[in-house]
């Protein structure tokens, strides 16, 4: 089970180490490793709210979030992104980013950060929505009773979430905006703008997912009631007329357009599942890119260093997902979902503040341990409470 979800992790972490080491000697080697603990460390809880949606999809599409996905994650992130930003910012072409990249790297490394204001509101913007739906959702398990009763009761108000996470912005535009790290003045627009497509970008995508989602279920229900009606009737008398019907008749070919209809709405379903993910990762992705510059301001050093680490999370995803483990621990999505909370509102405040990238990853990794011993601690709880039950069985009967 580990070597065969994990088994590409370590043959591309072999074969990139080595890779490293002919290329730029030991230093770059170690460099590479450094960068891979980076991205898993900052990225580790993105591992489990990727499992929440992964496990709503098939094998084949497990296998696509692996293989397309994973391309998209280490070239299309860690690699093509910033030189995009680059272009974008400099108002230069591709190809010339491409070349001030690999012979300018000082200049290279100042572009893209000088355009992290405007990637920091995006991503913040992005992640924090994710968090204000999670915590405003009325739930069957609550980790912080306390906190998420009430806000379960607001969360009954039709937006509130976006509403919040507006209010979170123009805060933010207004205050660490007005002057950016690094000397970069007044980007309070920028920003504004920035976190307006984070959040646009969100909801198109998560309400064309949900959509597609809804319409899975909804032909699924509709299946199993078909499928039921069929069952009832052969059990009667009138089994082989509902038999013809269902070959030639109305209710036989409603099964069968219900029955296609379900394929064609899980792929597209999966599909929107699999670019909103993709968005996910970007969005985490984003401090791991801007961190990495504390380390190298090679182009490639980064994309491998990055890559390898992207790997494990996707690994580790997949892993989550075949153990059952948000099943058996239910809080674990609780503490990735504060996670992701407080990454929002880090990428928010590094729009002025420097904020070590190891922090980041800490705040993350302290979070998820602890839904994950509070996980624990209810499933000890439920096992002896059950025990007890059983032994009190035993004593009523007589036995």
């Amino acid at each position: 089970m580990l070597l065969r979800t994990f088994g590409w992790s370590f043959a591309v972490t072999a074969a990139g180490l080595a890779l490293a080491g002919v290329l730029w000697g030991w230093q770059g080697l170690a460099i590479v490793g450094i960068l891979s603990i980076l991205e898993i460390s900052v990225s580790f809880d993105n591992a489990v709210i990727n499992a929440g949606i992964l496990r709503k999809m098939n094998a084949f599409w497990q296998k696509i979030f692996l293989t397309v996905g994973i391309l998209i994650a280490v070239f299309g992130m860690r690699l093509v992104f910033p030189v995009v930003i680059v272009a974008v910012t400099a108002k230069i072409g591709p190809i010339e980013a491409v070349n001030l990249a690999i012979n300018d790297k000082a200049q290279y490394e100042h572009l893209v950060t000088g355009a992290h204001p405007a990637i920091a509101a995006f991503g913040g913007m992005f992640l924090l929505m994710i968090f204000l739906d999670f915590i405003f959702e009325e739930r069957e398990h609550k980790w912080l009773g306390w906190l998420e009763r009430p806000l379960a009761k607001m969360g009954k108000l039709d937006m509130l979430s976006v509403i919040v996470a507006l209010v979170v912005l123009l805060v933010g535009a207004m205050t660490v905006a007005t002057d950016v790290a690094h000397g970069g003045g007044d980007k309070s627009a920028t920003v504004l703008l920035s976190g307006v497509a984070g959040l646009l970008t969100y909801l198109v995508v998560g309400g064309v997912s949900g959509y597609f989602e809804d319409k899975l279920e909804e032909a699924e229900e509709a299946e199993e009631a078909q499928e039921a009606e069929d069952e009832d009737a052969g059990n009667g008398s009138a089994a082989k007329p509902a038999v013809a019907g269902q070959e030639a008749g109305p209710n036989g070919e409603s099964s069968k357009r219900g029955s296609v209809s379900g394929v064609g709405l899980a792929g597209k379903a999966a599909f929107f599942l699999f670019l909103y993910l993709e968005v996910i990762d970007a969005s985490f992705s984003f401090d791991g890119v801007i961190g990495a510059f504390a380390i190298t301001n090679d182009i490639f050093e980064m994309a491998l260093g990055l890559g390898i680490g992207a790997m494990y999370i996707r690994s580790l995803t997949v892993f989550l997902v075949r153990r059952g483990t948000l099943d058996d621990y239910v809080y674990l999505e609780h503490g990735a979902h504060y996670a992701i909370g407080a990454l929002a509102v880090i990428l928010l405040a590094t729009i002025k503040y420097e904020i070590n990238e190891v922090i980041t990853g800490l705040v993350g990794i302290v979070l998820i341990a602890a839904s994950f011993w509070s996980s624990v601690r209810k499933n000890r709880k439920e096992a002896k409470t059950g025990e007890d039950s059983a032994a009190k069985s035993e004593v009523t009967s007589g036995v």
